[in-house]
């Protein structure tokens, strides 16, 4: 559909009518002697200065620029390629680019989110020959990448850190609380503290007394509801009432502390799901055979930026040239 617009360059005809059309300026100087001689109309020569053949040409480049923005021009000027995600392991990544014969291809930083995404928005950059490889935890797509070109995904699952998280717990059945993030094995560490203050990832409330206004967290788990007046009308997800408040996001529920392993497992799994974003499931390293009919996505490459710059320039020289002109 963009390729419409050079339809647009039958208006280049526009500037040239109008520099012939423009009304010749007139330089008349009295005579004496002029009022002896025979009235004659005055012969009008049309010519053309310097300065207007380069004010009609700035303006015609002027239109091509416009309508070569709006096509959006893209030249394939680029050749082998490996589009490496962020956070990648560059030992790593040296040794597969080795490994695929892709040593003299160029290396290309792209977001770790979604890399297909914006290889659709560049894919009109590459020559039709080039062969692409992409590195890193590439994450699953919802539908198959389609390309012209020819794909190959080598992806590394990274390692799985142990971390730590804050939790603090207010109550007067500490330990039933307590049992239950001793409980949890994984490579997540739970750091249980009775002081609140404000770099806890989790408050537990369970007592009466309301909280410090001052204290805040992202997420609250309230045994007692009136210690929250947010709860008053709570919406409701899996036997969880939840509202949001100036402290943070509480859940309250009747069935706490948990009496046993499988409420404290539905607890658990409740909060990573419901709290937390999925983590994205990793691509497996597979190569993905070039499809003739896919449509590369709309582009906002290096050259629609050159071309903006491009068109503030050529409007600023028809503005001194238009000015010049007149006078």
């Amino acid at each position: 559909m963009n390729a419409l617009w050079w339809l647009g360059l039958a208006l280049l005809a526009l500037p040239v009518l109008w520099h012939r059309q423009r009304r010749q300026r007139i330089r008349q100087e009295p005579l004496a002697t002029a009022r002896f001689l025979p009235r004659a109309d005055p012969q009008q020569l049309r010519e053309w200065r310097w300065t207007e053949r380069l004010l009609l040409l700035v303006r015609c480049l002027l239109i091509v620029a416009v309508i070569a923005w709006l096509a959006d021009l893209v030249l394939p000027w680029r050749r082998d390629a490996v589009l490496i995600l962020a956070g990648t392991d560059s030992v790593w990544a040296e040794r597969q680019i080795k490994q695929a014969g892709m040593v003299d291809a160029s290396w290309i930083a792209v977001p770790a989110g979604d890399p297909f995404a914006w290889l659709a928005r560049h894919e009109r950059e590459w020559r039709p020959d080039s062969r692409l490889l992409v590195l890193g935890n590439v994450p699953m797509p919802a539908m198959p990448p389609r390309s012209r070109h020819r794909i190959e995904v080598r992806s590394k699952t990274p390692p799985f850190a142990a971390s730590g998280q804050r939790v603090v717990i207010v109550s007067k059945r500490a330990a039933q609380w307590r049992a239950m993030f001793a409980a949890l094995d994984g490579p997540r560490r739970y750091k249980v503290d009775e002081a609140p203050d404000g770099t806890a990832e989790l408050v537990v409330w369970d007592v009466p007394q309301a909280p410090p206004a001052s204290l805040r967290a992202p997420l609250w788990w309230a045994a007692d509801k009136a210690s929250f007046p947010e709860l008053k009308k709570p919406a409701q997800a899996d036997g969880i009432r939840y509202a949001d408040s100036a402290r943070g996001r509480v859940w309250a529920s009747n069935a706490w502390p948990p009496a046993g392993p499988d409420a404290a497992r539905q607890l658990f799994e409740s909060w990573q799901r419901l709290h937390y974003a999925p983590v994205p499931y990793t691509m497996p390293s597979q190569l993905i055979a070039p499809t003739s009919s896919a449509t590369p996505g709309q582009s906002s490459g290096a050259l629609r930026y050159l071309l903006t710059l491009i068109l503030l320039g050529l409007f600023a020289v028809e503005r001194i040239l238009a000015h010049a002109s007149r006078r």
